[in-house]
């Protein structure tokens, strides 16, 4: 277990420039020695990818949880039939109605075992951008001025708002990376207050145990804290370690992960730099692919499994206050992916010839996207220039 005074001695801003050496980590030395793989559901008409240093085979299209509910659950159990063996999930996904999809999916023993399973602990962020906005607000108006300058500095300086890195998948999602900001520009002088807040742990052990209750399972394959992380400094936080260490010696969880929609290369560095961090799925779509390029080289080679997520949702989306999407998105992967296919289906495709990433996550939302989607796997085009 790294301490708290190795983590931060260089100071968070200072980490997250930093470039990434992941050759000192335990992580890569132990990848190197053990190449065991575990397979679920084996389909011969499917294609399969080792998950980083898990050694989860998962197939290449992985389950989304976000259309999953009580009432909307068979085109999974159709997936699963065609091969796909990993399932996504969180507490977030219609207030738990997806984990209570899952349960009706995932019913016996049997089925457990085709499937590897990863949920969330959704929310996670709000405890720490809680405990810094409660100081925040005591502070006198010239030192919070002064705080706000500085999460706009720090937020300039890693170009996380840059056109083509930061790409809109649903309303107000510039606005949700404020608070984390807010709390990046606060550390230094008060993280003091912060860290080791028995809240951390209490708010993960809390979320794991709920969404053990709701899919019915006894562990899950992968847990992902956090849910949505929008810094690099979200996955710096030891008590995130601590609360998976104690979950994983009690068997209720077996692999570390984190979902990141903004700045995802700088979350997936600094996970990747953490030695901690298994699994990390983030944006990685046809539009901001060039900005993570060499992050997700150093994960593959330091064993961190990587899953590509709002890939279609770069050409496509089902939020309707997001429409029209900028049609030059659709023309540059219809140029760069030869064929009819839709559009969609071809960023999956655009994802997955690269060899360093483990799988894409797609929304199954019904049969047609079972069928069209599952396609893909095992699918090599030669791209052209886009």
């Amino acid at each position: 277990m790294i301490n708290r005074r190795e983590f931060i001695k260089s100071g968070s801003l200072a980490i997250a420039a930093a470039s990434v050496n992941t050759s000192a980590f335990p992580a890569e030395k132990s990848l190197k020695k053990n190449n065991a793989q575990e397979w679920r559901n084996k389909q011969s008409d499917m294609a399969y990818r080792k998950l980083g240093r898990t050694g989860f085979m998962v197939s290449e299209i992985v389950n989304g949880g976000d259309p999953v509910n009580t009432k909307n659950y068979r085109q999974v159990e159709r997936a699963m039939e065609k091969g796909l063996n990993y399932l996504d999930m969180a507490p977030a996904y219609g207030n738990g109605e997806c984990e209570r999809g899952y349960k009706l999916i995932i019913d016996s023993s049997s089925k457990r075992e085709k499937v590897f399973m990863t949920t969330k602990v959704s929310g996670f962020t709000d405890v720490r951008d809680r405990l810094y906005r409660e100081i925040f607000d005591g502070l006198p108006e010239g030192k919070k001025q002064a705080i706000l300058k500085k999460a706009a500095d720090i937020r300039y300086e890693r170009g996380v708002d840059v056109p083509g890195y930061f790409l809109t998948y649903w309303t107000g999602q510039q606005k949700s990376m404020d608070p984390s900001y807010l709390s990046n520009a606060m550390m230094e002088d008060y993280r003091h207050k912060v860290d080791g807040n028995k809240e951390f742990k209490q708010y993960i052990r809390d979320s794991v145990h709920g969404s053990l209750e709701r899919t019915g399972q006894k562990y899950f394959d992968v847990l992902m804290c956090p849910h949505g992380a929008n810094s690099s400094e979200e996955v710096q936080i030891p008590e995130i370690y601590e609360a998976f260490d104690s979950l994983k010696k009690e068997g209720l969880v077996r692999f570390l992960g984190v979902s990141s929609h903004n700045d995802p290369a700088g979350v997936l560095k600094a996970a990747t730099a953490s030695g901690q961090y298994d699994v990390v799925m983030c944006a990685y779509n046809v539009i901001n692919g060039g900005y993570l390029a060499d992050a997700i080289r150093t994960a593959k080679s330091a064993g961190v499994g990587v899953i590509g997520m709002k890939t279609a949702m770069a050409v496509a989306t089902h939020h309707k206050d997001l429409l029209p999407l900028p049609q030059w998105r659709i023309d540059k992967v219809n140029r760069i992916v030869p064929g009819e296919m839709k559009a969609p289906m071809k960023a999956y495709v655009w994802s997955l010839q690269n060899p360093n990433i483990s799988a894409v996550i797609s929304n199954l939302w019904n049969d047609t996207f079972v069928d069209e989607n599952l396609s893909l796997a095992g699918m090599k085009v030669e791209l052209q220039p886009g």
